[in-house]
């Protein structure tokens, strides 16, 4: 392995964005033309021809360099042994999973919503995958002086297409960078400063550079109106300081992915920071199953304790410092015993009150509302599952409700709750604040189960409390309090049978069966998963309660 090279923050004056003032300033004025003359760039000790389209190497030895996209110059700036995997060892990569094409589809969704703030707008090399095509079908569209989508550059190895390239007085242009998120993040300032730079390289004048982010304000009604769905932020202040980097940092980049071998780069916390990545479950294989990572609450604790050689949870020395919970877990961890808190656990399941009503629900969530008076991103209730036990140790009866087409789940299946909970004894959840918080939700779209919801809300148990608080800790949790690890730890029975195993699955699954195209037969069988795999949480919820009473 070869150490990391260090990537530099050195200014470069030459790059600046007009403020709002000077943008108002010269509206309806004649700007001088920046033709996109030929320049050179160096890499390392290789010297190239800087076109806007291609990068030629002038040393014989030396094979062209690649583009480094946006997106691998995010990863780079996250981590070079993650940018030296992309060009060297692909193969390395694992293909995106389900969760994530479904952020990906998701974002599509949200672009192409954006495109409608510009209905005269022009789609630059539609279908189009390679790099170099897309460049020559956007030099001329740029002579067009309309709004461009996807329009692609490249200079001094920089490759990006731009989500709207919006033209502005004679021959200078807005950079618009589309996100599927409702706020700003770093990550953006990088991404637009890299296409900033790009940009500025080869000749092409930038007035502004704005992130369009969605409005979390927006609640759906009738039709998606865009101007009100997303939020315009001009961000070029902060992105032109950023770009200024670029160069620099491009340069290290290269260097990098020429390596002879990936770079020695510590596992850290920039493994899930600005996302998670791609190599993390390669890189952190040499951990044992009880680390120092999976300490409760432990931040940059288990990071510190990783540099001075300890790795396994059991190891800690005892004169580190380490919460009340923390110190739960090592002796965990060390005697392999779980920890019993019997007179706070005695006092937890006092509070349940029979009959008990055990209640799980399923959700999903989309960045475009589905349904009137949906904010983006608000959890809508499809599923929910009930075990209602009469008295300990009696049989549970099972009430279930999953919402039938495409027309909003959320009357029915307030309706459907209303009828079969009982009016009296506990409503235990595990997490209880998510299934009040989708109550409280429904209600606000359909105020008449106001009243019924005043009725329930005293009587909800959370299970996760005593889990939460480490009244009980399994070594087998991994320093987890979510249902997931805890009903596998305590009683031995998870999820591993079933066909759906977590909530964002079911979410997805859901969607997929109501709103795609898929046969009869495989939506019966998803809809039959989705019951199961509901069914199991409420249940696992009574067995549960069931060995806490034998531990007390």
């Amino acid at each position: 392995m070869t150490k990391a090279p260090r990537f530099k923050r050195r200014v470069d004056r030459r790059l600046f964005f007009w403020s709002a003032s000077q943008r108002n300033a010269t509206r309806g004025h004649e700007c001088a033309a920046t033709p996109a003359l030929e320049s050179k760039a160096t890499f390392g000790n290789i010297s190239a021809v800087k076109t806007g389209r291609v990068i030629e190497t002038r040393d014989a030895s030396q094979t062209r360099l690649p583009y480094v996209s946006k997106s691998k110059y995010l990863w780079g700036l996250q981590c070079p042994k993650l940018l030296w995997h992309t060009y060297n060892a692909k193969d390395l990569i694992p293909e995106p999973d389900a969760a994530q094409q479904a952020i990906f589809d998701q974002g599509h969704e949200v672009g192409a919503l954006a495109k409608k703030l510009f209905p005269d707008g022009i789609e630059v090399g539609e279908g189009i995958t390679d790099l170099d095509e897309t460049i020559q079908h956007t030099t001329p569209a740029l002579k067009l002086r309309k709004p461009l989508f996807e329009a692609a550059f490249a200079a001094s190895g920089g490759y990006c297409r731009v989500d709207i390239l919006k033209p502005v007085l004679t021959n200078a242009w807005d950079i618009i960078e589309v996100k599927s998120t409702t706020s700003l993040k770093d990550v953006h300032l990088d991404d637009l400063g890299f296409q900033a730079w790009v940009l500025t390289e080869t000749g092409l004048k930038v007035r502004a550079c704005f992130l369009c982010h969605i409005n979390p304000g927006f609640a759906r009604c009738g039709g998606i109106d865009p101007r009100k769905f997303f939020i315009m932020e001009d961000v070029g202040k902060q992105v032109s300081s950023l770009s200024r980097n670029t160069e620099d940092q491009l340069g290290d980049m290269f260097k990098t992915i020429q390596l002879p071998a990936h770079p020695d780069v510590q596992i850290g916390p920039h493994c899930d920071a600005p996302y998670t990545c791609p190599l993390h479950a390669r890189c952190w294989s040499f951990l044992p199953e009880t680390n120092v990572t999976a300490l409760y609450r432990g931040g940059q604790k288990g990071f510190n304790l990783l540099a001075s050689g300890v790795t396994a949870l059991a190891d800690i020395p005892d004169e580190f410092k380490l919460t009340d919970n923390q110190q739960i877990q090592r002796r965990a961890a060390r005697t392999g015993q779980p920890h019993v808190d019997p007179p706070a656990i005695h006092a937890f399941l006092n509070q349940i009150e029979y009959p008990a009503s055990f209640l799980d629900f399923e959700t999903f969530g989309t960045a475009i509302p589905f349904y009137d008076d949906l904010h983006p991103f608000q959890q809508v209730p499809f599923q929910f599952s009930l075990h209602v036990v009469a008295s300990p140790n009696q049989a549970p009866e099972h009430y279930k409700f999953l919402a039938e087409g495409r027309n909003d789940p959320r009357p029915d299946f307030m309706r459907r709750l209303r009828e079969v909970l009982p009016t009296e004894g506990s409503i235990v959840a595990f997490n209880a604040s998510f299934e009040l918080g989708r109550l409280k939700d429904c209600c606000e779209a359909l105020p008449e189960f106001v009243p019924w919801l005043k009725t329930i809300e005293q009587r909800v148990v959370d299970l996760l409390l005593p889990f939460r608080g480490f009244r009980y800790y399994h070594p087998q949790q991994q320093g987890s309090a979510s249902l997931k690890a805890v009903l596998p730890a305590l009683t031995g029975k998870g999820y591993d049978h079933l066909a759906i195993q977590e909530g964002d699955t079911a979410g997805r699954e859901f969607l997929r069966v109501t709103f795609g195209d898929v046969s009869e037969a495989e939506r019966r069988r998803i809809r039959r998963d989705l019951e199961a795999y509901c069914g199991q949480d409420t249940e696992g919820m009574i067995w549960i309660i069931s060995v806490l009473r034998q531990l007390v």
